[in-house]
């Protein structure tokens, strides 16, 4: 075989490219001494060449290999001096993944040779390991710009006022599917699948938030343990997807899924992990960035720069002051939203991506800044994570706009009143009407807010109404992972039970939650399998539960006691179907003229007195009404909508108010009736109605009815 030679190429754009003639690679390392590009044979197991890269601009080392095609697999080893102390972790015995790979392939093993240093040595990592890791690590490979294709179907772009999200695990949703073909269970294939395009549509939901879909590996302790990583934060290469999720093998399956998804009107919403990486802490393998440069693009710490500093309690922390980081979040973001066609990003410890190192948070961090200016990306839904891992708390209501953020006050304090809290009512009512103690700020709305009760992290909401305590015992972390209070109340029996009473209170709990969550004003958004009362058997961390207790049962469709799709389908159709519901003000608790009955909402007790200061201090009186309005209609009619709320131990009569021109009040949803026979009563204005422990009625005017 001829000599392969390398001409210098091109600095940009940063990774491997294909240009119809030969492949140009292009690295950033600030640091490094060489680069050299490393090519394997088809199978990814024998290295046939190393190759320098020739030339150098700046801190971008680049080379273009003539006659190279898509489908060449390869590699990075960077020479430079391995001096920890300094933050300098060069090992070119370590076999780096390209972080802009589109691709990778072969299973990444552990094994002491992926790390840089001598694994176990008692010096702390003072002598670099000399064991070539490529036996060990997956490949690089380039890929082949996608075929042209008829065009695309539009995106939704459905508005942020109309959005109701579905949170949801990529392979979970389908595992247990029985009308999946088993052959593509649990792969984006699956999605495509017009059972799950019918059952989201029929559910209400209009966009799917998909958890990490980009490379990840399984922590060192889980393999030990025989578990893997199932959530996927533990990123490796930001451009790639995970491979186990493609069912071809090929991205185009991703993109193919997303169009079918689009056609039927929903949106995609990907989960990103910007913050970290999976070459964790000191003693973490050397796998892409730390061998590339590490005292670049991680932070490490100021009195020791051998030590990283773990904002995001995964051993690292990436730097969101380094332009390499950006341009590589940049780049990421761009791949997924113009290429994939992905409709917004969920951005996992959102405040990691603007955290100086003083520990200030920076609403106007350079990665919201390359956003905005950015026309493809600046338009698309931006949702964060408000919170992270370091000393410094919450974020909550500090994003700049249009940056939405997971609002986990709604969480905590839906959870607290209908568990039965003393003297949470003002803060029910305040999360119901938008939360205005977090977003009325700065021009920013109700909408900037994502409210829900649960979330992939924490106990499903089955679980919130089954367990008062955390069961992580099928973890390997000895019951010390996952929040200790979680909010939750078991209605009197820990876990399973075959009580009649106690699984009907708990049926009412959890479709008043829900309920409350599609009524509220912000974005709405669902977790995967609540609507079939998924349970995780009390596990409020199965980061690391790859098997069903994470993925959906199915079974539980048609079953009165956990399928509680046709409850949500109710309330979100009712949402929609009232636009005042939806409107992105705050409530004001005015009326022009001062006219109570012209208020857009209004608190009440249960027996009809509206509630005073006294009454939101009342530490023994739990249950609460509220009557919500829209604007003027024709004829001076408005719509309007009356909520019994009840969260107690035992029942409560509430009294129906009488606004000005009403007769009588219909009932719309009643969480204690699973079959519906109460829905469409008619009651005149001032009956009194008992709500059940646990219990939520919504009424509407007579004449109002749909």
């Amino acid at each position: 075989m001829a000599p392969l030679v390398l001409t210098a190429g091109t600095p940009q754009p940063l990774g491997a490219y294909w240009d119809g003639h030969g492949v140009n690679l292009s690295v950033f390392t600030r640091h490094a001494e060489r680069v050299e590009w490393c090519l394997f044979d088809a199978s990814g197991q024998h290295e046939v060449a190393r190759l320098p890269l020739p030339a150098r601009e700046g801190d971008i080392w680049h080379g273009y290999l003539e006659g190279a095609a898509p489908g060449l697999v390869y590699g990075l080893r960077v020479h430079g001096p391995y001096d920890p102390a300094n933050g300098h972790r060069f090992n070119s015995q370590k076999l780096l993944v390209d972080p802009y790979a589109r691709a990778l392939q072969g299973r990444f093993q552990w094994n002491d040779a992926v790390f840089g240093y001598t694994h176990g040595a008692p010096d702390r990592m003072a002598v670099p390991d000399d064991r070539d890791s490529a036996p060990f690590v997956p490949k690089s490979v380039v890929s082949a710009p996608f075929p042209a294709a008829p065009q695309r179907p539009a995106r939704p772009r459905i508005p942020w006022t109309d959005t109701v999200i579905y949170e949801m695990h990529v392979k979970g949703q389908t595992m247990r599917h029985p009308r999946i073909p088993p052959g593509i269970r649990g792969t984006m294939a699956a999605l495509a699948d017009p059972n799950l395009i019918s059952y989201w549509q029929d559910l209400g939901v209009t966009a799917l938030e998909w958890m990490p879909v980009a490379s990840f590996l399984d922590e060192e302790r889980l393999a030990r343990h025989g578990l893997s990583n199932y959530w996927g934060y533990n990123p490796i290469a930001p451009l790639a997807v995970h491979s186990p999720y493609l069912a071809s093998g090929h991205v185009q399956e991703m993109v193919d899924t997303i169009d079918r998804l689009h056609g039927a009107g929903l949106e995609v919403i990907l989960d990103v992990v910007l913050n970290h990486t999976a070459e964790s802490g000191e003693r973490g393998p050397t796998l892409s960035l730390r061998g590339l440069d590490n005292a670049t693009y991680y932070q490490l710490r100021k009195d020791d720069a051998s030590a990283y500093v773990d904002d995001s309690g995964c051993g690292n922390t990436l730097d969101p002051e380094e332009p390499a980081v950006i341009a590589l979040f940049h780049a990421a973001l761009r791949y997924w939203a113009c290429d994939i066609g992905v409709d917004g990003f969920r951005f996992d410890l959102a405040p990691l991506l603007g955290r100086w190192e003083t520990g200030r948070f920076d609403a106007n961090a350079a990665l919201w800044r390359t956003i905005a200016a950015d026309p493809d990306l600046r338009d698309v839904k931006l949702i964060a994570e408000p919170w992270d891992a370091s000393s410094r708390g919450s974020a909550l209501g500090a994003f700049p706009s249009p940056i939405r953020e997971w609002n986990g006050r709604y969480r905590d304090d839906i959870r607290r009143f209908w568990r039965g809290d003393a003297c949470t009512r003002g803060a029910l009512a305040t999360r119901l009407a938008g939360s205005s103690d977090v977003f009325a700020h700065g021009g920013r709305t109700p909408g900037m807010g994502v409210n829900f009760v649960t979330c992939h992290d924490g106990f499903t909401l089955a679980d919130l109404t089954a367990y008062a305590r955390k069961h992580n015992e099928a973890n390997p972390y000895d019951g010390q992972d996952g929040s200790t209070e979680n909010l939750s109340a078991n209605g009197g029996v820990e876990g399973a039970t075959d009580d009649a009473g106690v699984l009907a209170g708990r049926r009412r709990r959890r479709r008043a939650m829900l309920g409350t969550l599609a009524l509220s004003r912000g974005v709405p958004m669902f977790l995967a399998g609540d609507e079939l009362s998924r349970t995780q058997l009390g596990n409020n961390n199965a980061f690391c539960q790859d098997n069903p207790m994470s993925w959906l049962d199915w079974s539980a469709l048609g079953d009165s006691g956990r399928d509680l799709r046709a409850w949500i389908a109710d309330a979100l159709a009712l949402r929609r179907r009232l636009p005042f519901l939806r409107l992105d003000a705050f409530y004001t608790g005015t009326s022009p003229g001062g006219v109570a009955d012209d208020s857009d909402i209004r608190w009440f007790e249960p027996d009809g007195r509206e509630m005073n200061d006294a009454s939101w201090n009342d530490n023994v009186q739990r249950a609460l009404a509220v009557l919500v309005s829209g604007p003027l209609l024709a004829e001076e009619r408005r719509e309007r909508l009356y909520l019994a709320l009840n969260p107690g131990l035992g029942p409560v009569p509430f009294h129906l108010p009488a606004p000005r021109g009403m007769g009588a009040w219909r009932v719309v949803l009643d969480n204690g009736d699973a079959a519906g026979t109460t829905r469409g009563n008619i009651l005149s204005c001032g009956s009194l109605v008992d709500v059940p422990p646990g219990g939520l009625l919504v009424f509407e005017p007579e004449s109002q009815a749909g």
